[in-house]
């Protein structure tokens, strides 16, 4: 019987998904945990005792849902003007032609490879001068376009049928009017695992929401959840890793919903011309 030559991969690939979900679900176990059970010694990968107690703690003792309206406003935002930028310049990218358009087009994509960390000193001293500082346009404004997905709509429009385009343009429609009755509607698989995958984006940026949101009634659900964190010790891990909880939900259920259609999305990008 002939061996599968891929064989070893198997248990590498098990491994790394353990090691991937064992934090997660460490979370998970901590919250359920009496403050006891967490600092007593030795391991124990389930709680003998579940309690609801540190959930409770989390809603009495922070403003939940202050954060999670912030979150939801911001990712919201964001999801919203990037789209509208991406689906714009994909368009112009895979339909019209212009002198420089294939350098421009690489200057989006190279984009991607510019960690934010780079350019957030000027972004910070921008957002300060228009004194946009603990407000909703300084936490949405600087991350209003993509290069990931002006490349990946472009993939789409880029091999979407002229037939359809140049039977719109016959009966009337301008270019506007096909984009959004036509080219948009046809793709719209591949913009709403877009959509998905900006939207987990903003909602778990850290960084930026910790520079500009320094007052407490406009910061986002993970820089008000480390009102549990002490840097000198005596960090309350179980309140910490039931709100950490609380905040990935969204997430976790965003992704699981799409999941089929971000990974469409990402084989049919990566394959098309």
């Amino acid at each position: 019987m002939r061996r599968d030559p891929h064989t070893w991969a198997h248990p590498v690939l098990v491994g790394a998904c353990v090691a991937m979900v064992f934090p997660m679900l460490w979370m998970l176990v901590t919250a359920w945990k009496s403050p006891a059970e967490i600092y007593s010694s030795g391991f124990r990968p389930w709680p003998a005792n579940p309690t609801l107690e540190n959930f409770v703690r989390v809603m009495r003792d922070v403003p939940m849902g202050r954060f999670f309206l912030n979150s939801l406003v911001v990712a919201a935002g964001i999801t919203l003007a990037r789209l509208l930028t991406s689906i714009l310049a994909a368009y112009a990218f895979a339909r019209f032609a212009f002198w420089g358009r294939e350098v421009l087009f690489y200057l989006f994509v190279a984009t991607m490879l510019v960690p934010f960390q780079v350019i957030m000193i000027p972004i910070f001293l921008t957002i300060t001068t228009f004194d946009w500082l603990n407000t909703y346009q300084g936490l949405i404004v600087p991350h209003v376009a993509s290069g990931f997905g002006v490349f990946l709509l472009r993939q789409h429009f880029k091999t979407f049928p002229l037939d359809f385009t140049d039977a719109a343009r016959i009966d009337g429609a301008t270019q506007w009017q096909t984009l959004w009755k036509v080219v948009v509607p046809s793709n719209a698989t591949a913009i709403w695992s877009l959509a998905v995958l900006f939207f987990i984006d903003a909602w778990n940026q850290y960084l930026w929401p910790l520079l500009v949101a320094t007052e407490r009634p406009m910061q986002t659900l993970p820089v008000g959840i480390q009102i549990f964190i002490n840097p000198e010790g005596g960090t309350q891990w179980g309140p910490l890793m039931a709100s950490a909880t609380l905040a990935i939900v969204p997430s976790i259920l965003l992704y699981v919903f799409a999941q089929r259609h971000i990974l469409e999305s990402a084989v049919s990008s990566g394959i098309r011309g």
